[in-house]
């Protein structure tokens, strides 16, 4: 969507608001006090919409919008610039554009980044390639080796099908146990995993799952063995993370993932992004 087309459908709070009504309740939804179905119609002057026998309903009640005084129309924004940046759009840009406070602007991003997190999908399947990566941590502190206890700054680990979704988590080390948990709650038991050669992985035959390891001291690419995936797509999101962002605190970068990973999984419908986005509301 250009911004042309973006601006006619969603350019006042009213057409954010009708929006939000037909995805909750549908354009002739069921009222709860007729129990039939009826014709809504907006208040003035409020964000709810009343039936003909004086029966309201709220569309922004339990929603990311909820008690938040700013406008919808700045809140659609954001989403639709969220989904249409390839490397993302940081809150001093929202700032800017929208002329609100900082904290609005992060807030706002914050709330979006729980709709592109929501997932309702089977297990990963087919060839799965999993790796972890380490964020803002020198190497010289990366302990894990030694002792699975220790615990660097900050571990994503990946998993990606091929030509298919990818699924990031935040994990506290790179010890086996971590590692086995997120592939049995995120793999398919019948998914062929691909890995590098950490030594954590090697028991996965024990969980049920085929696996092969590339040893990336001899070589990257065997045929259909590699993991070429996952490790491309850390070379274009920790550039967006240090370009954009710049720091991600440990508290809040599974949900920057979040918003990466959504944005992959939904690259081959581009035109689609905001509208799959507005029916997570």
């Amino acid at each position: 969507m250009i911004f042309k087309e973006f601006i006619k459908q969603y350019g006042t709070d009213e057409d954010c608001l009708r929006k939000i009504f037909v995805i909750r309740y549908g354009f002739k939804p069921y009222c709860v006090g007729c129990k039939t179905r009826r014709k809504f119609f907006k208040k003035t002057n409020r964000s709810v919409y009343e039936c003909m026998k004086g029966h309201q309903v709220s569309p922004l009640t339990g929603t990311i919008f909820t008690k938040s005084s700013t406008p919808l129309r700045y809140w659609f924004y954001t989403i639709w610039l969220m989904s249409a940046t390839r490397g993302g759009i940081s809150a001093k840009q929202i700032e800017r554009e929208l002329g609100v406070t900082y904290k609005t602007a992060w807030r706002m991003m914050k709330q979006i980044r729980i709709l592109m997190g929501k997932r309702e999908g089977s297990l990963l399947k087919g060839i799965v390639e999993v790796d972890e990566s380490f964020w803002n941590g020198a190497a010289k502190n990366r302990r894990y080796v030694a002792n699975y206890n220790e615990k660097p700054q900050k571990i994503i680990m990946g998993m990606v099908e091929r030509e298919g979704n990818v699924i990031m988590k935040k994990i506290e080390t790179t010890g086996r146990p971590a590692l086995m948990e997120q592939v049995e709650k995120y793999i398919d038991k019948k998914a062929l995993v691909m890995h590098d050669q950490w030594p954590a992985y090697t028991n996965l035959h024990k969980l049920g799952y085929a696996h092969y390891g590339i040893d990336h001291g001899k070589t990257y690419v065997s045929g259909k063995a590699h993991t070429n995936n996952i490790e491309g797509l850390w070379g274009r999101i920790k550039p967006g993370i240090k370009g954009v962002y710049r720091k991600v605190s440990s508290k809040y970068i599974e949900s920057y993932m979040d918003e990466y990973c959504f944005r992959y999984n939904n690259r081959k419908t581009p035109d689609q992004m905001l509208e799959i986005l507005l029916n997570q509301i």
